[in-house]
């Protein structure tokens, strides 16, 4: 088990094999949560940031582009159909 202290500034350091372990880089943002137990904390972006151009086309749909009003179509008729 690693230990660290509290500064006199509120400020915890994480040990290095704990960031290394995560691939937790200077700045990367936590979620700070208050549980039974203690303090818990959870990465915000737990995943690289990606690019629009890395993922378009990334569902395999080969057929003509959507109109904003064909996929509002689809959602309410798939939504009548599960009722």
């Amino acid at each position: 088990m690693k230990t660290t202290k509290l500064s006199s500034k509120g400020q915890v350091i994480l040990p290095s094999s704990v960031r290394a372990a995560h691939k937790w880089e200077p700045g990367v943002e936590f979620a700070v949560e208050d549980v039974d137990e203690g303090v818990l904390l959870r990465p915000l972006k737990p995943f690289k940031p990606t690019r629009m151009d890395e993922v378009i086309g990334c569902t395999g749909y080969k057929g003509p582009a959507k109109t904003l009003e064909d996929m509002e179509r689809a959602i309410t008729t798939g939504a009548k159909r599960h009722k």
